[in-house]
């Protein structure tokens, strides 16, 4: 096993802890209160001289500070572990403002360049949260019952929340938070279920009753893989938040970004939201993948994926610690044990489903960019290659083959000759790749173009509030966005394949713009006032708005509203364009 560096940071233990041992008897939860989550003489006096140190020092530099002395619980948090109470952007956290959600606030210095750094207004010790009122064995792990007994500051709290745990195999976990009492959102992909509990798990998982928290252990080490007593959970309808340490800094993941491979825990905020702009650091890009993989101090790794596809963001913190925060659906949580890198990414496929083997041409020389004028100069394009007995195993084509740049059309001018190169193309051993978008043109005169028309026809497009198609804009002008969570749309989209293969052979398929892109913010006619698209909470997304640059929030969808699926749309058009590959085509007709 490859040997890491390894760090000396030390992860504190809560105290007391009631401890549910794994082959315990179902007993009903205490309602004990939980010692303090920084327990230790040692820790307790250096943090309060620490803060209070700082306390003074920045009261120097500024002359003063008027009001009320601080609470002294406030002074026991280390400043690496303020979680924030207020991670609102574009608000001036004030102590009115953040002593009215019942935190601390103590002014810390700005970061370099403007970056958010220790936050102002951060828990206190004694934050109200959920306690774990009961807790029972089941053939697969457990199942509980926590309980709020004070309102968070968040709208429409979920006062009782059902603890499902589940010992899925030796090295995998799954633990899921949702509603007691009502049904809620969940990712409608298929992940494997388990039929039998673990026989040898290779961690440990103990509960602390109140407040709740979990703590997930390696048996071989010891290693405290997650520890969620350090900060409140919070489960309100549009806000959830869970906190956890982390045993080292080596943190991995949690794309899609423009930034280092390592991630700095330095205050940073990483925001999972698709978003078609040019990669630039500290802002969401096109996918989402919420997932990190850490190595620990000793050189084994483990990974938490959370089953979650609404807009989130991930804050880390030198503690080190990381918060997920997410506007909706429920906190399912996949914990890989490894305990290498590569173990834990082959536990990561067994849940999110292995990637398909490629065809061995796919992975040769390739010819793209935009720009080729016509048919003829990309063939020209591809007769120099071969002049210069330069390999290639494909030729590929922007959006300027399409006629108005609509989908499932060519130029029947400047690209009047691509079935005739597509064919030169496979007669010298080649391959043919050609980009396609999910925006449909809906500006053509009826009955001239079967895509739109025959979508339109059966309901395929996403919609409005008012159960119209929601027209944004993309290339061809004027464009609906196919539903690809509809099963009919699904069909659709083989049929428009079959209907253009059948005139230009391709072998395979840049399918492109799908986070859905829009080049206006919402639709046409704006987004309607509401919580979808003006929700409580907004993570830091780039436009400070969900439907920057895509479209609304509220847009319907056949399996729920795009609020909860934005984040699922390249997926589950990728999914429908599969699909083509696997389906039997009329003789002659296949992807290579």
């Amino acid at each position: 096993m490859k040997s890491y560096q390894k760090l000396t940071t030390a992860v504190p233990q809560p105290a007391a802890c009631r401890v549910e041992e794994e082959g315990a008897a179902p007993t009903p939860a205490g309602r004990g209160k939980l010692a303090p989550w920084w327990v230790g003489s040692g820790l307790l006096v250096a943090a309060v001289l620490l803060s209070a140190l700082t306390v003074w020092v920045l009261r120097q530099v500024s002359g003063g500070w008027p009001g009320p002395a601080l609470p002294p619980k406030c002074l026991l948090v280390p400043e690496s572990h303020r979680f924030d109470c207020y991670p609102e952007r574009h608000v001036v956290v004030t102590q009115e403002l953040c002593e009215s959600r019942g935190c601390c606030f103590i002014q810390s210095p700005p970061l370099a360049g403007g970056k958010r750094g220790v936050p102002w207004c951060f828990y206190p010790p004694d934050f109200p949260s959920y306690a774990l009122d009961s807790l029972n064995h089941t053939a697969l792990g457990m199942v509980g019952l926590l309980v709020r007994r004070e309102k968070a500051y968040y709208p429409r709290d979920i006062m009782m929340l059902r603890l499902d745990v589940e010992f899925e195999t030796d090295t995998r976990l799954h633990i899921k938070i949702t509603d007691a009492a009502n049904p809620r959102y969940e990712v409608p992909l298929e992940v494997p279920r388990a039929t039998k509990r673990a026989e040898n798990p290779i961690y440990s998982l103990d509960f602390s009753r109140d407040p709740f928290g979990v703590l997930l252990r390696r048996r071989a080490t010891g290693t405290v893989l997650l520890n969620t007593t350090v900060a409140p959970l919070i489960f309100a309808d549009q806000f959830l938040q869970i906190s956890t340490l982390l045993p080292s800094r080596f943190l991995y993941g949690l794309g899609e970004h423009r930034g280092p491979l390592l991630h700095s825990l330095d205050w940073s905020t990483l925001t999972l939201w698709a978003r078609d702009v040019s990669p630039t650091e500290s802002f969401n890009l096109y996918g989402a993948h919420p997932f990190y993989l850490l190595m620990e101090e000793g050189g084994d790794a483990h990974g938490v994926f959370l089953l979650n596809s609404n807009a989130m963001e991930v804050a880390l913190q030198p503690a080190p610690a990381l918060t997920w925060r997410t506007i909706g659906g429920v906190l399912d949580f996949y914990i890989f044990l490894g305990p290498d890198p590569n173990m834990v990414i082959q536990q990561y496929q067994q849940v999110i489903g292995f990637p398909a083997m490629p065809p061995l041409w796919a992975l040769g020389f390739h010819l793209c960019r935009w720009g080729y004028g016509s048919s003829n100069e990309t063939w020209q394009t591809a007769r120099a290659m071969r002049n210069y007995q330069i390999p290639q195993d494909a030729q590929w084509n922007d959006i300027d083959y399409m006629d108005g740049y609509r989908d499932f059309t060519f130029d029947p001018q400047k690209f009047a000759s691509l079935p005739s190169l597509v064919e030169d193309l496979h007669k010298h051993g080649q391959h043919y790749v050609m980009i396609l978008d999910p925006g449909i043109s809906s500006t053509n005169p009826h009955g001239s173009y079967w895509p739109f028309d025959e979508g339109l026809r059966r309901g395929l497009f996403l919609n409005t509030t008012q159960g119209q198609p929601l027209i944004g804009q993309v290339w061809p002008g004027f464009t609906a966005f196919a539903d690809f969570s509809n099963p009919d749309t699904q069909q659709w989209w083989l049929e428009n394949l079959q209907r253009f293969h059948a005139h230009v052979p391709f072998d395979g398929l840049w399918i492109d713009m799908n986070e859905p892109s829009n080049f206006m913010d919402g639709s046409e006619e704006g987004c309607p006032p509401g919580e979808l698209d003006s929700p409580p909470y907004t993570p830091a997304v780039l436009g400070d708005s969900l439907s920057a640059k895509t479209v609304c929030a509220s847009a319907k969808q056949k399996a729920s509203v795009h609020y909860n699926l934005h984040n699922l749309y390249g997926l589950m058009e990728a999914k429908a364009t599969a699909r083509y590959a696997s389906i039997p085509l009329p003789a002659g007709l296949g992807m290579g």
